[in-house]
């Protein structure tokens, strides 16, 4: 159990090997500006895009200016759970306190955590390899466990789990990759059956927009196949609509509470990654413009969904309401992500922010989540 009358060491991890490495050191510069070291010892854990772990004062740094690690530790975490915690894999002359950038003595084998924060973003990170390999050491984390990060991250499962609740999503098919590099042309008519152009086309497992192509023709479907399938294995081709893109944060583990919701006003034709990332040019409105009814509704609905799939800690639930539904209400929920982007202009933080909640106290809510979930884990019976 974790001591909470002393300082608590939480380890931010960020960067790894998906296509969203540069948006995961974003959500990590800002978590670290934000942490409040009188109640945390921060320790900075990168991932390099090769994979490779590495620790030390100025990680961010190294990796957010393309350097080589040569002053950095190499790192390893050991899958044994009676040792929880990260064992550097240099040799013992070239460790040192100003290399690991802390007052404490962490060149010295073992280093303990108490807290994992990852910044992670895609594969490897948010989809429940790392959560499984933390279970695994049994150490405390921030954020969703192993089902729910990987039912949050495929959006083809997603989906299927989202019917299977009544909560309405908008129409999808999956193809693989291997379909379309056997028979384009096959796969192409089985797009264009589910709805007239504009379709979507984007990978099953991916965020930030990555591979994302809003498709107005065949060539552009086709197009948008090849890149989609750059990034998976799995591609999901949706029905385009004329919507409004809604946003709403959850925050809890068995009771949870939604944020009130936020519109995107994207700088381009969709919310794609240079309208996130880029340009600087998309707007925000906080708290969107609904009524008390669709408020209520959204938020219900983002609740309904994280439950659905066993999540916990924190999640960004995206809508998509249509301007001019034919039935209904027009809304459909789009997405669930569960590490969404964290710096201080994203829409995670700055919802909860517009609902009473700063970001460093954020911060500190989810440090306590984790906390809880693990005393929770703790109290299972492994042996009979």
């Amino acid at each position: 159990m974790v001591n909470r009358n002393s300082k608590l060491r939480v380890g931010v991890i960020f960067g790894g090997r998906s296509g969203e490495h540069e948006v995961s050191l974003m959500s990590a510069r800002s978590i670290l500006d934000a942490l409040d070291k009188d109640k945390y010892e921060v320790i900075q854990i990168g991932i390099a895009p090769d994979g490779s772990w590495w620790m030390g004062r100025d990680v961010l740094e190294v990796f957010a200016e393309g350097k080589q690690p040569d002053n950095l530790l190499p790192i390893s975490l050991l899958l044994d759970p009676t040792r929880p915690e990260i064992y550097d894999l240099s040799p013992a002359s070239e460790i040192s306190s100003e290399t690991t950038g802390s007052r404490s003595n962490l060149g010295q084998k073992p280093i303990h955590l108490d807290v994992i924060f990852p910044a992670l973003h895609g594969t490897f990170g948010e989809d429940g390899t790392l959560q499984g390999a933390l279970e695994l050491v049994d150490i405390a984390y921030v954020g969703a466990g192993v089902l729910g990060s990987a039912l949050g991250m495929d959006k083809a499962v997603f989906k299927d789990v989202m019917r299977a609740h009544s909560i309405p999503v908008v129409e999808t098919i999956t193809i693989l990759r291997r379909e379309i590099e056997d028979n384009i042309r096959d796969v192409l008519k089985k797009a264009e059956q589910i709805a007239d152009y504009p379709l979507f086309v984007k990978p099953a497992n991916l965020g930030s927009s990555v591979g994302i192509t809003k498709c107005q023709s065949r060539s552009d479907l086709m197009e948008g196949l090849y890149e989609a399938a750059r990034f998976d294995r799995k591609i999901l081709v949706e029905r385009g609509l004329d919507a409004r893109e809604i946003e709403v944060s959850i925050l809890g583990n068995d009771h949870p509470q939604a944020s009130v919701p936020g519109e995107i006003l994207p700088s381009r034709e969709f919310y794609s990654y240079e309208a996130k990332y880029i340009d600087n040019k998309s707007g925000l409105l906080i708290p969107a413009p609904l009524s008390a009814d669709l408020t209520h509704r959204v938020q219900e609905l983002a609740i309904a969904a994280y439950r659905a799939i066993d999540c916990a800690g924190m999640a960004r639930v995206d809508f998509l309401l249509e301007r001019h539904p034919v039935s209904g209400d027009g809304l459909y929920l789009s997405e669930l992500n569960t590490i969404p982007g964290f710096t201080q202009i994203s829409m995670y933080p700055k919802l909860w922010e517009a609902s009473g909640l700063s970001y460093p106290a954020l911060l500190d809510r989810l440090i306590d989540l984790a906390v809880e979930r693990k005393f929770e884990r703790d109290r299972i019976e492994r042996h009979r």
